[in-house]
Protein backbone atom coordinates (compact mmCIF):
# COMPACT_ATOMS: atom_id res chain seq x y z
CA UNK A 1 0.00 0.00 0.00
CA UNK A 2 0.90 3.51 -0.62
CA UNK A 3 1.64 5.70 2.32
CA UNK A 4 -0.05 8.33 3.16
CA UNK A 5 0.69 11.64 1.85
CA UNK A 6 2.25 13.57 4.11
CA UNK A 7 2.63 17.17 5.10
CA UNK A 8 6.20 18.07 5.21
CA UNK A 9 5.26 21.51 7.14
CA UNK A 10 3.30 19.98 9.69
CA UNK A 11 6.03 17.44 10.12
CA UNK A 12 8.55 19.67 11.03
CA UNK A 13 6.48 21.52 13.11
CA UNK A 14 6.98 20.36 16.92
CA UNK A 15 5.33 21.32 20.32
CA UNK A 16 6.77 24.33 22.16
CA UNK A 17 9.50 23.35 24.92
CA UNK A 18 11.74 24.86 26.58
CA UNK A 19 14.91 23.10 24.43
CA UNK A 20 13.01 24.77 20.87
CA UNK A 21 11.49 28.02 21.99
CA UNK A 22 14.08 30.93 21.38
CA UNK A 23 15.03 33.14 24.57
CA UNK A 24 14.31 36.25 22.43
CA UNK A 25 11.27 36.85 20.34
CA UNK A 26 12.02 36.93 16.79
CA UNK A 27 12.62 40.34 15.31
CA UNK A 28 9.85 42.19 13.56
CA UNK A 29 9.56 41.87 9.66
CA UNK A 30 11.36 45.31 8.05
CA UNK A 31 8.77 45.63 5.55
CA UNK A 32 6.28 45.77 9.05
CA UNK A 33 5.05 49.17 9.55
CA UNK A 34 3.92 50.47 13.24
CA UNK A 35 0.41 52.60 13.02
CA UNK A 36 1.26 56.12 12.49
CA UNK A 37 -0.95 59.17 13.62
CA UNK A 38 -1.45 59.26 10.05
CA UNK A 39 -3.28 55.87 9.91
CA UNK A 40 -5.76 56.54 12.72
CA UNK A 41 -9.11 57.43 11.41
CA UNK A 42 -10.29 58.83 14.59
CA UNK A 43 -7.70 61.13 14.75
CA UNK A 44 -8.10 62.37 11.60
CA UNK A 45 -11.93 62.85 11.99
CA UNK A 46 -10.67 65.01 14.82
CA UNK A 47 -8.32 67.19 12.89
CA UNK A 48 -11.09 67.57 10.15
CA UNK A 49 -13.59 68.93 12.45
CA UNK A 50 -10.88 71.34 14.60
CA UNK A 51 -10.20 72.71 10.96
CA UNK A 52 -13.78 72.90 10.25
CA UNK A 53 -14.97 74.98 13.61
CA UNK A 54 -11.75 77.22 13.24
CA UNK A 55 -12.94 77.94 9.72
CA UNK A 56 -16.65 78.46 10.53
CA UNK A 57 -17.01 80.78 14.09
CA UNK A 58 -20.43 80.84 13.84
CA UNK A 59 -20.79 77.01 13.79
CA UNK A 60 -19.28 77.30 16.60
CA UNK A 61 -21.39 80.19 18.21
CA UNK A 62 -24.76 78.07 17.20
CA UNK A 63 -23.74 75.16 18.77
CA UNK A 64 -22.59 76.59 21.75
CA UNK A 65 -26.26 78.50 22.01
CA UNK A 66 -27.94 75.16 21.04
CA UNK A 67 -26.53 73.26 24.11
CA UNK A 68 -26.82 75.89 26.94
CA UNK A 69 -30.38 76.08 26.24
CA UNK A 70 -30.28 72.03 26.92
CA UNK A 71 -29.20 72.95 30.44
CA UNK A 72 -31.58 72.10 33.31
CA UNK A 73 -34.12 70.65 30.66
CA UNK A 74 -35.68 67.37 31.34
CA UNK A 75 -34.59 64.01 29.95
CA UNK A 76 -38.10 63.19 29.53
CA UNK A 77 -38.25 60.92 32.29
CA UNK A 78 -40.70 62.64 34.96
CA UNK A 79 -42.75 63.10 31.95
CA UNK A 80 -42.87 59.88 31.33
CA UNK A 81 -44.10 58.32 34.58
CA UNK A 82 -47.48 57.57 35.05
CA UNK A 83 -50.19 60.65 35.66
CA UNK A 84 -50.58 59.16 39.36
CA UNK A 85 -46.83 58.91 40.22
CA UNK A 86 -46.17 62.78 38.27
CA UNK A 87 -49.01 64.20 40.78
CA UNK A 88 -46.52 62.23 44.11
CA UNK A 89 -43.70 64.40 41.78
CA UNK A 90 -45.08 67.91 42.01
CA UNK A 91 -46.74 67.22 45.78
CA UNK A 92 -43.02 66.79 46.93
CA UNK A 93 -41.59 69.50 44.84
CA UNK A 94 -44.12 71.26 47.05
CA UNK A 95 -42.89 70.33 50.37
CA UNK A 96 -39.26 71.15 49.17
CA UNK A 97 -40.36 74.62 48.51
CA UNK A 98 -41.32 75.16 51.75
CA UNK A 99 -38.03 73.21 53.12
CA UNK A 100 -36.41 76.08 51.08
CA UNK A 101 -38.42 79.19 52.80
CA UNK A 102 -37.43 77.96 56.21
CA UNK A 103 -33.67 77.36 55.38
CA UNK A 104 -33.83 80.99 53.78
CA UNK A 105 -35.58 81.94 57.27
CA UNK A 106 -32.60 80.10 58.94
CA UNK A 107 -30.14 82.14 56.91
CA UNK A 108 -31.62 85.44 57.54
CA UNK A 109 -31.79 84.73 61.46
CA UNK A 110 -28.25 83.06 61.98
CA UNK A 111 -27.01 86.79 60.08
CA UNK A 112 -29.67 88.61 62.86
CA UNK A 113 -27.54 86.51 65.50
CA UNK A 114 -24.11 87.36 63.56
CA UNK A 115 -25.01 91.01 63.88
CA UNK A 116 -26.68 90.71 67.38
CA UNK A 117 -23.43 89.44 68.80
CA UNK A 118 -21.13 91.48 66.75
CA UNK A 119 -22.31 94.73 68.85
CA UNK A 120 -21.17 93.04 72.11
CA UNK A 121 -18.26 92.40 70.00
CA UNK A 122 -17.37 96.11 69.01
CA UNK A 123 -16.42 97.17 72.71
CA UNK A 124 -13.97 94.91 72.89
CA UNK A 125 -12.45 95.71 69.19
CA UNK A 126 -12.58 99.19 70.83
CA UNK A 127 -10.48 98.42 73.91
CA UNK A 128 -7.81 96.33 71.84
CA UNK A 129 -7.33 99.69 69.49
CA UNK A 130 -6.88 101.88 72.56
CA UNK A 131 -4.37 99.28 73.53
CA UNK A 132 -2.72 98.86 70.80
CA UNK A 133 -2.14 102.67 70.03
CA UNK A 134 -1.10 103.40 73.29
CA UNK A 135 -4.02 105.25 74.22
CA UNK A 136 -4.79 103.54 77.22
CA UNK A 137 -3.37 100.70 79.71
CA UNK A 138 -4.86 97.08 80.48
CA UNK A 139 -6.17 97.07 83.53
CA UNK A 140 -4.45 94.51 86.33
CA UNK A 141 -7.75 92.15 86.05
CA UNK A 142 -6.99 91.86 81.91
CA UNK A 143 -3.43 90.90 82.78
CA UNK A 144 -4.12 88.34 85.22
CA UNK A 145 -6.84 86.80 82.89
CA UNK A 146 -4.06 87.25 80.16
CA UNK A 147 -1.20 85.66 81.67
CA UNK A 148 -3.23 82.94 83.05
CA UNK A 149 -2.17 79.60 81.04
CA UNK A 150 -3.97 76.23 80.16
CA UNK A 151 -3.50 72.92 82.55
CA UNK A 152 -1.27 71.40 79.77
CA UNK A 153 1.40 74.28 79.85
CA UNK A 154 1.02 75.12 83.73
CA UNK A 155 2.22 71.00 83.82
CA UNK A 156 5.04 71.57 81.76
CA UNK A 157 6.14 75.17 83.45
CA UNK A 158 5.91 73.83 87.10
CA UNK A 159 9.70 73.11 87.13
CA UNK A 160 10.85 76.17 85.64
CA UNK A 161 11.31 79.61 87.34
CA UNK A 162 9.88 82.45 86.50
CA UNK A 163 12.05 85.44 85.99
CA UNK A 164 11.44 88.93 87.19
CA UNK A 165 10.56 91.49 85.34
CA UNK A 166 11.74 94.96 85.26
CA UNK A 167 8.62 96.68 85.44
CA UNK A 168 10.93 100.20 84.45
CA UNK A 169 11.97 98.31 81.19
CA UNK A 170 9.98 99.78 78.07
CA UNK A 171 8.24 102.35 79.65
CA UNK A 172 9.03 105.14 76.70
CA UNK A 173 7.59 102.60 74.05
CA UNK A 174 3.73 103.76 73.12
CA UNK A 175 1.41 100.47 73.11
CA UNK A 176 2.43 97.77 70.73
CA UNK A 177 4.55 98.65 68.00
CA UNK A 178 4.01 97.05 64.64
CA UNK A 179 0.99 94.98 65.86
CA UNK A 180 -0.89 94.85 62.61
CA UNK A 181 2.13 94.66 60.66
CA UNK A 182 2.92 91.59 62.61
CA UNK A 183 -0.63 90.08 62.95
CA UNK A 184 -0.74 90.65 59.12
CA UNK A 185 2.49 88.60 58.27
CA UNK A 186 1.76 85.60 60.78
CA UNK A 187 -1.32 84.81 58.61
CA UNK A 188 -0.09 82.73 56.07
CA UNK A 189 -2.78 83.57 53.36
CA UNK A 190 -2.41 87.37 53.85
CA UNK A 191 1.43 87.43 54.24
CA UNK A 192 1.83 86.11 50.80
CA UNK A 193 0.08 89.61 49.68
CA UNK A 194 2.93 91.78 51.49
CA UNK A 195 6.01 92.89 49.90
CA UNK A 196 9.28 94.56 51.33
CA UNK A 197 8.22 97.77 50.20
CA UNK A 198 4.59 97.14 51.45
CA UNK A 199 5.85 96.81 55.21
CA UNK A 200 7.29 100.82 55.35
CA UNK A 201 3.26 102.04 54.86
CA UNK A 202 2.01 99.12 56.73
CA UNK A 203 3.73 99.90 60.49
CA UNK A 204 1.08 102.80 60.27
CA UNK A 205 -1.45 100.86 60.56
CA UNK A 206 -3.56 101.31 63.77
CA UNK A 207 -6.37 99.21 63.47
CA UNK A 208 -8.51 96.89 61.15
CA UNK A 209 -12.61 96.91 61.84
CA UNK A 210 -15.69 95.47 59.88
CA UNK A 211 -19.34 96.40 59.82
CA UNK A 212 -21.77 94.82 58.38
CA UNK A 213 -24.07 96.89 55.99
CA UNK A 214 -27.55 98.02 55.45
CA UNK A 215 -27.91 95.14 52.56
CA UNK A 216 -26.63 91.83 52.61
CA UNK A 217 -22.58 91.68 52.72
CA UNK A 218 -19.71 93.61 55.33
CA UNK A 219 -17.19 96.03 54.62
CA UNK A 220 -13.45 95.50 56.15
CA UNK A 221 -11.96 98.84 57.03
CA UNK A 222 -8.16 99.88 57.50
CA UNK A 223 -6.87 102.69 59.26
CA UNK A 224 -3.98 104.46 59.42
CA UNK A 225 -1.52 107.14 61.30
CA UNK A 226 -0.41 110.09 59.25
CA UNK A 227 2.37 108.66 56.68
CA UNK A 228 4.35 109.46 54.06
CA UNK A 229 2.67 107.41 51.39
CA UNK A 230 -0.81 108.49 51.08
CA UNK A 231 -3.23 110.55 52.75
CA UNK A 232 -6.10 108.35 53.13
CA UNK A 233 -7.06 108.36 56.86
CA UNK A 234 -8.90 104.81 56.58
CA UNK A 235 -9.10 102.20 53.25
CA UNK A 236 -12.03 100.18 53.17
CA UNK A 237 -13.60 97.59 50.95
CA UNK A 238 -17.35 96.49 50.69
CA UNK A 239 -18.15 92.85 50.16
CA UNK A 240 -21.66 92.68 48.64
CA UNK A 241 -23.88 89.96 48.47
CA UNK A 242 -26.47 89.01 46.06
CA UNK A 243 -30.31 90.09 46.81
CA UNK A 244 -32.05 86.81 46.26
CA UNK A 245 -30.49 83.86 48.43
CA UNK A 246 -28.63 80.67 46.64
CA UNK A 247 -30.01 77.00 46.83
CA UNK A 248 -30.10 76.05 50.44
CA UNK A 249 -31.04 79.63 51.49
CA UNK A 250 -27.40 80.78 51.74
CA UNK A 251 -26.25 84.04 50.79
CA UNK A 252 -24.28 83.89 46.85
CA UNK A 253 -21.52 86.56 46.62
CA UNK A 254 -21.93 89.21 44.03
CA UNK A 255 -19.08 91.54 43.76
CA UNK A 256 -16.64 93.58 45.69
CA UNK A 257 -15.45 97.34 45.53
CA UNK A 258 -12.74 99.02 47.05
CA UNK A 259 -11.62 103.01 47.87
CA UNK A 260 -9.20 104.17 45.85
CA UNK A 261 -6.21 105.40 47.80
CA UNK A 262 -4.71 108.77 46.96
CA UNK A 263 -1.05 107.92 46.72
CA UNK A 264 1.31 111.03 47.14
CA UNK A 265 4.08 111.92 44.44
CA UNK A 266 6.10 108.91 43.70
CA UNK A 267 4.86 107.02 46.80
CA UNK A 268 2.16 104.35 44.86
CA UNK A 269 3.50 100.76 45.77
CA UNK A 270 1.05 99.32 43.17
CA UNK A 271 3.55 100.43 40.52
CA UNK A 272 7.28 100.25 40.11
CA UNK A 273 9.46 102.75 37.34
CA UNK A 274 11.30 100.95 34.16
CA UNK A 275 13.91 102.73 33.03
CA UNK A 276 15.12 102.45 29.37
CA UNK A 277 17.70 103.78 27.30
CA UNK A 278 17.27 104.86 23.68
CA UNK A 279 19.21 106.11 21.20
CA UNK A 280 18.22 108.75 17.97
CA UNK A 281 19.31 106.88 14.81
CA UNK A 282 19.93 110.34 13.19
CA UNK A 283 22.14 112.11 15.95
CA UNK A 284 23.12 109.26 18.09
CA UNK A 285 22.26 110.90 21.46
CA UNK A 286 21.01 108.80 23.48
CA UNK A 287 17.81 109.63 26.20
CA UNK A 288 16.46 107.27 29.17
CA UNK A 289 12.57 106.56 28.90
CA UNK A 290 10.85 105.82 32.56
CA UNK A 291 7.41 103.87 32.32
CA UNK A 292 5.13 102.74 35.05
CA UNK A 293 4.22 98.75 35.03
CA UNK A 294 1.84 97.38 37.88
CA UNK A 295 3.79 95.10 40.27
CA UNK A 296 2.56 93.39 43.47
CA UNK A 297 1.34 94.91 46.42
CA UNK A 298 -0.80 94.03 49.48
CA UNK A 299 -2.59 97.38 48.66
CA UNK A 300 -4.07 95.62 44.98
CA UNK A 301 -6.08 94.18 47.89
CA UNK A 302 -8.34 97.20 47.85
CA UNK A 303 -8.79 97.20 43.69
CA UNK A 304 -10.63 94.01 43.40
CA UNK A 305 -10.88 91.96 39.77
CA UNK A 306 -14.31 92.68 38.14
CA UNK A 307 -16.69 89.98 37.43
CA UNK A 308 -17.65 89.68 33.46
CA UNK A 309 -20.72 91.50 32.43
CA UNK A 310 -21.42 88.73 29.59
CA UNK A 311 -20.68 84.95 30.11
CA UNK A 312 -19.26 84.69 27.04
CA UNK A 313 -16.09 86.80 29.02
CA UNK A 314 -15.63 84.79 31.94
CA UNK A 315 -12.64 82.78 32.31
CA UNK A 316 -10.85 80.60 34.18
CA UNK A 317 -8.47 83.06 35.47
CA UNK A 318 -10.95 85.81 36.37
CA UNK A 319 -12.98 83.14 38.13
CA UNK A 320 -10.51 82.14 40.36
CA UNK A 321 -9.44 85.51 41.28
CA UNK A 322 -12.89 86.63 42.07
CA UNK A 323 -13.09 83.37 44.60
CA UNK A 324 -9.42 84.06 45.61
CA UNK A 325 -10.82 87.89 46.56
CA UNK A 326 -13.84 86.59 48.61
CA UNK A 327 -12.07 84.07 50.57
CA UNK A 328 -9.22 86.62 51.36
CA UNK A 329 -12.12 89.10 52.52
CA UNK A 330 -13.32 86.00 54.42
CA UNK A 331 -10.25 85.32 56.27
CA UNK A 332 -9.67 89.24 57.35
CA UNK A 333 -13.86 89.15 58.57
CA UNK A 334 -14.18 85.47 60.47
CA UNK A 335 -10.47 84.60 61.65
CA UNK A 336 -7.87 87.91 60.98
CA UNK A 337 -9.78 90.79 63.30
CA UNK A 338 -11.72 88.57 66.16
CA UNK A 339 -8.12 86.86 66.95
CA UNK A 340 -5.76 89.39 66.29
CA UNK A 341 -3.63 89.18 69.23
CA UNK A 342 -3.30 85.46 68.47
CA UNK A 343 -2.04 86.02 65.03
CA UNK A 344 0.66 88.63 66.55
CA UNK A 345 1.71 86.19 69.45
CA UNK A 346 1.70 83.18 66.53
CA UNK A 347 -0.61 80.99 68.66
CA UNK A 348 -3.36 80.98 65.90
CA UNK A 349 -1.39 79.14 63.41
CA UNK A 350 -1.94 76.40 65.63
CA UNK A 351 -5.53 76.40 65.65
CA UNK A 352 -5.19 76.81 62.29
CA UNK A 353 -3.25 73.37 61.87
CA UNK A 354 -0.43 75.08 60.57
CA UNK A 355 3.00 73.20 61.17
CA UNK A 356 5.76 75.29 61.82
CA UNK A 357 9.01 74.11 61.51
CA UNK A 358 12.55 75.23 63.17
CA UNK A 359 15.45 76.06 60.94
CA UNK A 360 17.21 73.31 63.02
CA UNK A 361 15.24 70.75 62.35
CA UNK A 362 15.62 70.77 58.10
CA UNK A 363 19.59 70.82 56.72
CA UNK A 364 20.92 70.86 53.22
CA UNK A 365 21.28 67.66 51.01
CA UNK A 366 24.53 69.08 49.93
CA UNK A 367 25.97 69.52 53.24
CA UNK A 368 24.84 65.73 54.25
CA UNK A 369 26.86 64.68 51.00
CA UNK A 370 29.71 66.78 51.61
CA UNK A 371 29.67 65.37 55.49
CA UNK A 372 29.10 61.93 54.04
CA UNK A 373 32.18 62.57 51.95
CA UNK A 374 34.41 63.82 54.29
CA UNK A 375 33.76 60.75 56.95
CA UNK A 376 34.39 58.38 53.99
CA UNK A 377 38.00 60.24 53.75
CA UNK A 378 38.74 59.86 57.54
CA UNK A 379 37.72 56.68 57.09
CA UNK A 380 40.36 55.97 53.90
CA UNK A 381 43.18 58.06 55.78
CA UNK A 382 42.64 55.69 58.41
CA UNK A 383 43.14 52.57 56.85
CA UNK A 384 46.20 54.57 55.30
CA UNK A 385 47.94 55.37 58.38
CA UNK A 386 46.68 51.45 59.90
CA UNK A 387 48.64 50.16 56.76
CA UNK A 388 52.12 51.90 57.19
CA UNK A 389 52.06 50.79 60.41
CA UNK A 390 51.80 47.04 59.43
CA UNK A 391 54.98 45.47 59.19
CA UNK A 392 55.44 44.89 55.26
CA UNK A 393 56.04 41.33 54.14
CA UNK A 394 58.42 40.87 50.82
CA UNK A 395 57.27 39.26 48.03
CA UNK A 396 59.02 35.73 47.23
CA UNK A 397 59.39 34.44 43.47
CA UNK A 398 57.95 30.59 42.86
CA UNK A 399 60.49 28.14 42.02
CA UNK A 400 59.97 25.49 39.95
CA UNK A 401 61.67 22.43 41.34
Amino acid sequence: MSEPIRNKKMDSISAPTPQNTPANAAPISSRAQQPGVGTIKEEELERAAAGLFAANPALVSMMQAKLSGLVGKSSGYVESLPVSVRRRVAGLKGVQKEHSKLEAQFQEEVLQLEKKYFAKFTPLYQARAKIVNGETEPTEEQVTVGEQKDKDDEDEDDDEETPELNKEEGKDVKGIPEFWLTALKTQPELAEMITDRDEAALKHLVDVRMEYLDRPGFRLIFEFEQNEFFSNKSISKTYFYQEENGYGGDYIYDHAEGEKVDWKSGKDLTVRIESKKQRNKNTKQTRVVKKTVPTDSFFNFFDPPKPPQDEDDATSDIEERLELDYQLGEIIKEKFIPHAIDWFTGEALQYENFDEFDEGDFEDEDDEDEDELSDRDEDEESDDEDDDTKPKQETTECKQS
